[in-house]
């Protein structure tokens, strides 16, 4: 039975779980429907927390019109387009998160930064 409670004056739900000998556990179906789970999640430690929530494999449209065009003028269409699709969506939140840690690392100061010319640099 899941409890409500109030955390910081947002309403939170509480189910209490049990974790299996092969440190596996079951995400309550309500939980699991409410935040869209599907075929796996993330792992997060937060302090002295866990923190599991779904991997949201769709982007917006920052990148998926790019996406596209890039793999039709590879000659991709149909199922096989979709499938190149999907694959290469999986490699923008690693991208991203490379990106994002080299930045810090320069931000502190232990490396050199590129300008955005240097890295999107004209075909021309």
């Amino acid at each position: 039975m899941s409890v409500p409670i109030m955390k910081g004056g947002a309403s939170m739900d509480r189910k209490r779980i049990t974790i299996s000998a092969k440190r596996q556990i079951t995400i309550p179906q309500k939980f699991f429907e409410m935040l869209g789970f599907d075929g796996e999640a993330e792992c997060i430690v937060r302090g002295k927390e866990l923190v599991i929530r779904p991997i949201k494999e769709i982007i917006g449209g920052e990148f998926a019109e790019q996406i596209l065009a890039d793999l039709i003028a590879q000659g991709f269409e149909g199922e096989e387009l979709l499938a190149q699709f999907r694959a290469t969506q999986k490699k923008i939140r690693p991208a991203i998160e490379t990106i994002l840690n080299e930045a810090k690392h320069v931000a502190d100061g232990n490396g050199k930064y590129s300008t955005y010319d240097e890295i999107f640099e004209s075909e021309e």
